[in-house]
Formats: C-alpha cells, structure tokens, sequence
C-alpha cells in the first residue's frame, strides 16, 4: 500500500461524498416528495449538465476495466465498444426527442410507463419493468467488480479471512453511496458527474501520453504486442485447433470474426439506450433540444473510449504482471500502479472507484423508479400518492445496492459478468415495444408480447449453452446464426426472431379482432416541447398512467 496514492484516492473520495450531499440542495424543489424531482432531478437539467450525467452514466467504471483488458487478453473483437458508441448517438438523435416528449406530456418517468400509455397493456409494461430490473441489477454489481479490481491493486483489501474485515473499504464506499442517493436522488449523480469525467480524461490523456514515451513510442508498443500475439499463437497452435484456446490478434481477420465484430457493435448499441438508466438520463434533461445537442456532443465521449482501449496494448507492451491465473481485469489499475508516481496514481484510482458510484447510483435509481410506477402503484397500491411513491423508490433503491453489493461478495464474479452478457440479450427484446411504438401503433399490444417472449427465451438458452476455455456456461456473446457457421451477437438474433414473431402475429390478431387496447397519446404528444400548453410541469398535476 502507498499511503501517497492511498491519501489521494481518500480526499477525492471525500470531496465526491461532500458533493453527493451537498447535491439535495442544488437546484432545491419546494419537495423532493415525488418522483419527478428525486428520480429524475425536476427535469431540469440543461446540455452542460446532462453531457456530463449521460456520459457518467454510460462510460462507467467496469467500461475503464474491462474494455482494455479485453484487448490486453487479445480479443480480436475487443475495439467493437468503439464502433458501437459511433452508432448509438445517430440513433438517440432520432428517436429519444419523441420519447422525452411524450414522456413530458404524461408524467411517464419510465419507459414501461410509455410503453402502459401507448399499448393499453399493464402486461406488456410488466415485462418491460422486469427486463429493465434483470439487465440493470447484474449491471450495477459489474460497477462492484470495477472498484474491487482497484481496492486490491491498491492494497486496500485486507487478506484476512474475515470476510466483513477483507470488504470493509467496499462496504464504505457503497454505505455512502447508499446515503447520499437516498437524500439526494438523481441530483448526486449529476453534481459528482463533473469531478468522474474531469478525472477520467485527465488520466487517460496523460495515460496516453506520458506512457508510451516512456516503452519507446507507439510503433514499439505494437510491434511488442503483435511479437507477443504471434508467439501465443505459435506456442498453442494445437489448443487453438482443438477450440481449447482462443487465437489472439489486433483486429480481426476473418469473415467470420468481422461478421461477429460487426453484430456486435449493432447490437449493442441498439440495446445501449434500451436501458432504463440510460432512459433516466434522457428524461430528466429540460428540452428536446438538450436531447438532440447531447447526441451531437457525446461522440467526444468515443473518441476518450478509443484512447482507454489503447491502454490494453500499453498495458501489455509494458510487461504488467495481472496474477497467476492471469485476471487480465487487473492490468489497467497495475499499469498506473507501476507507472505513474504515487500521488497520481491515487488520481487514475479515484478516477476509476467514482466512475462507478455515478452510474451505480443512476443505475439504482432507474431500478427504483421502474419497481415503483409499473410493479408497486401498477399492482400492489393503485392509489399511491407521489409522497408514497418517493418514499418507496427511496427504500428500494437502497436494497437494490445492497442486493447488488451481496451478490458480488457471496458469489463468484463470473455470475456478475454473465448475467450481464444477458442483460443485453435481454433488454435488446424490449425495442420493439418501446422505439417502433414511437413511430407507429400498428403492432398489435399481444404480438409484441409474444415477440418478447420467444426473444428472452431464445437468447437466454442460447447464451446458456455457449462455452469457452474457461467456462461451460454463458461463455461468451456470440453464438452461430441460425442454419449458419457464422459467430454472431446473440441479442441480435434474439432481436430479429423476436421481430418476426412480432410482424407475423399481428395481422393475424387483428384478423381474429382480439382487442388491441386503448391509446393513451396522440400524434401531436411526440413532437411537444418544454414550454408548450398543455404539457405537465409537476408531477402532482400528471394524469393517471392507463
């Protein structure tokens, strides 16, 4: 342990502990009674404030762990996340105006909410909610495995086999978290947003800068990796034949590998605002506008993603050593370990352990909020008031942290990643519901429905039945198209299977008249703006979600 770098980590982490509290009195509401101040910060938040929540919210810790070490370990598909972050932001200029919209017209705080409005189904926004809840929860325990990867590089985490004395720093850390997002809602991770990313770019330019020019420049450092990758490939040549072990490369080659890189960079970033934090975000900015300049600014947020991944080959150009069996997730906190002096590396740490309390929180809260409006009021007490609503997101919002936090420390992690491998597959399965339904109400409620559950169900035993070296179950994203030898993104199939069913059933439906539900929105609700007449203000003033 370096007490330099250990004193560092703990006066920034005080500093974001201070702000998260601090937060409640930002921007003070007359209350923070009800879901649209505590769960969506008074939709107030303007483009420089969201640039940063969005932003925090998406490039989270696990993304600074594991996205370097995917191509430390030679995945030849480990750039995909830059690709995909390309995507996404095209595709959230089209369609979350219309939501955010919509959602201001109605008081919606969740997408189930929407998806209740526009199909009549409290049935079909059930599933939504439950999906949202499945894929959000492994997602928070990633942030979890993010910090964990820190507090053991730097020597925080106790070798006793206590096992409360061994996590006491991560018990504290989310203690705090817990505190602050309880009294302050989305409002903390706004507020301690800006000191993430500041810290996130300050270490990855200077990481990409001040590293290379000490291994001899970036020629070296891929003329070492690609020596490297070929005396792998060499070296376990026979292994690599039986599908014991997989071929490392920078980039990859084969039509195969470009067909899988390619499915997944369109597939994930289909799913990336399927999400319900990603959602929480969107709706707690002030205009559709703030919408539409985020999706134009957020790229810049790719281009820090590229400089991150090039970590993995600096990490393994210089030697890091990640344990016997290799972790390869500890290879970006040992890099700035073994490079950077103490008092900066104290900096990359805090960058990285903040870069998981923001989106733990936003993460939280969206869960929050979806348990709330669409499984508590929807079934459980139809006649809650906002001050009930707030009071029981508040509550759940602490057990899911701590959910999260046990199910890290009493199961092995693989759990954590692979139950997040399905929550893609997973949440892909509510776009149909939730992005054509802003287009068109021709899909009947039952056919989108079905769809998702042939699209859950195809996804999760396909992915179930994946392998790997290392794994017999759920090991890796990609698995063969259907009638096909071609490895492609499992939620993508599932997607479009999912679709099918969708398109099929719905004339059929109609056909047989089955009732297809009211909707609770017309054309002119997807185009309001703040400011327009008859859009809702407070929450207390909302319609009633049909």
């Amino acid at each position: 342990m370096s007490v330099v770098a250990v004193s560092v980590f703990a006066f920034l982490f005080l500093l974001v502990t201070i702000l998260g509290f601090s937060a409640a009195r930002w921007r003070r509401a007359k209350s923070m009674d009800n879901l649209d101040e505590w769960g969506l910060g008074g939709r107030g938040f303007g483009t420089f404030v969201a640039w940063f929540l969005i932003g925090g919210d998406l490039y989270t810790a696990y993304t600074f762990i594991a996205v370097p070490a995917t191509l430390f370990a030679g995945s030849a598909v480990g750039f995909f996340a830059v690709p995909y972050t390309i995507l996404v932001y095209p595709l959230i200029f089209a369609f979350l105006p219309k939501l955010w919209s919509v959602s201001h017209k109605h008081g919606y705080v969740t997408p189930a909410d929407f998806v209740v409005g526009r199909y009549g189904s409290r049935s079909l926004g059930l599933a939504v909610a439950v999906t949202g809840l499945l894929a959000t929860m492994p997602y928070i325990a990633l942030q979890l495995v993010g910090m964990e990867v820190v507090l053991e590089v730097m020597g925080l985490q106790s070798d006793s086999s206590n096992w409360f004395i061994r996590d006491l720093p991560l018990f504290i850390a989310f203690a705090v978290l817990a505190a602050y997002t309880y009294s302050s809602g989305l409002r903390a991770p706004a507020l301690i947003a800006f000191v993430k990313d500041s810290l996130i770019y300050i270490v990855i330019i200077v990481a990409i800068l001040y590293i290379p020019s000490q291994l001899g420049g970036w020629a070296n450092i891929f003329d070492t990796v690609q020596n490297s990758f070929d005396t792998f490939n060499t070296e376990n040549a026979d292994a690599i034949a039986a599908g014991d072990a997989a071929p490392k490369a920078l980039f990859p080659s084969q039509a195969a590998g470009q067909w899988a890189y390619a499915s997944l960079a369109l597939g994930s970033a289909l799913a990336l605002f399927m999400y319900p934090h990603s959602i929480t975000g969107v709706l707690s900015t002030r205009s559709r506008n703030v919408i539409r300049r985020n999706a134009s600014l957020l790229p810049a947020y790719s281009f820090l993603l590229g400089l991150l991944a090039l970590l993995g080959f600096v990490a393994l150009a210089a030697g890091v050593m990640v344990g016997d069996p290799p972790n390869p997730q500890l290879a970006i906190p040992q890099l700035f370990e073994d490079q950077f002096p103490a008092w900066f590396a104290g900096v990359a740490y805090a960058a990285v352990v903040i870069g998981a309390l923001v989106p733990a929180a936003i993460m939280s809260i969206a869960a929050a909020n979806l348990w709330t409006r669409n499984i508590y009021k929807a079934y459980l007490k139809p006649d809650a008031t906002p001050q009930d609503e707030a009071k029981q997101a508040k509550i759940v919002s602490l057990i899911v942290k701590f959910g999260a936090l046990i199910f890290v420390l009493a199961l092995s992690k693989s759990y954590a990643i692979n139950l997040q491998l399905l929550g893609g597959v997973w949440i892909l399965q509510t776009l149909p519901a939730i992005v054509v339904g802003l287009y068109t109400r021709w899909f009947h409620r039952w056919a989108v429905l079905a769809g998702w559950a042939v699209g859950m169900a195809y996804g999760t035993i396909v992915a179930y039945g994946v392998s790997s070296p290392t794994q017999e179950h759920f090991g890796g994203p990609l698995a063969p198209f259907p009638g096909t030898e071609t490895p492609i993104y499992i939620a993508l199939t599932a997607f479009l299977l999912n679709l099918i069913v969708v398109v099929v059933l719905t004339p059929i439906l109609r056909a047989l008249n089955v009732p297809d539900g009211e909707d609770a929105t017309s054309a002119a609700d997807y185009s309001v703006d703040a400011g327009d007449e008859g859009v809702v203000e407070e929450l207390s003033s909302t319609t009633e979600v049909h």
